[in-house]
């Protein structure tokens, strides 16, 4: 019999969805905010709501925003003739924090998986392709994730923009051996990967 009361046991029933978060996690967190003292179930519930009701897609790239448009597509300064492709909003975070972008995005959500019944239509490339058909950009960076199903997604994208007619050069992230790392505790994928998207002398 479960010693915990029915409220208490659909917390950490709720507290389980989340990602990486288990029985036990999920236990340890309902207790934490069952016996905590300074209002934080409330806090919390409040900036939960306030998440759902005021964070929505940037209608142009698809980061998310608070604002009509994100603060990155409203930077004057960003570079607008380029375009980085990325899988999820969190892929933005990550790139923004190397200080080594200074182009615009674009989130599509996802990537196309026909295992998982994931088409090209269940994200945001259709999106991605008008986006180019109406803005002077002369790149786009593919850098989703170098997994079966992101290289499955860029190889998509450039055959969507060529059969658009789309004049613009396709990109891809490089991937591989990172920096500190040894060959010898490197897997196959991605010594193979290291190895393809080699640069000349003169790039580096």
């Amino acid at each position: 019999m479960d010693p915990y009361p029915k409220p208490l046991r659909d917390l950490i029933s709720q507290l389980k969805h989340l990602p990486g978060i288990g029985e036990k996690t999920a236990t340890r967190l309902a207790l934490f905010i069952l016996a905590d003292r300074n209002n934080l179930s409330e806090t919390l519930a409040f900036s939960l709501k306030t998440v759902r009701e005021n964070i929505s897609l940037c209608p142009q790239c698809f980061n998310l925003t608070d604002k009509p448009r994100c603060s990155i597509c409203q930077n004057p300064s960003r570079d607008a003739s380029i375009i980085c492709v990325v899988e999820e909003p969190s892929d933005v975070l990550a790139l923004e924090s190397a200080h080594a972008y200074r182009g615009l995005y674009h989130v599509l959500h996802g990537l196309i998986s026909p295992l998982n019944g994931i088409g090209p239509e269940d994200i945001k490339l259709p999106e991605l392709i008008d986006r180019l058909k109406n803005s002077p950009v002369s790149e786009v960076i593919v850098a989703t994730n170098p997994s079966v199903e992101g290289e499955g997604t860029f190889h998509y994208i450039m055959k969507m923009v060529q059969d658009a007619g789309i004049d613009v050069r396709i990109s891809r992230i490089a991937s591989g051996i990172p920096m500190g790392g040894e060959l010898k505790y490197m897997d196959q994928v991605t010594l193979a990967s290291a190895l393809r998207y080699r640069r000349g002398a003169k790039d580096l």
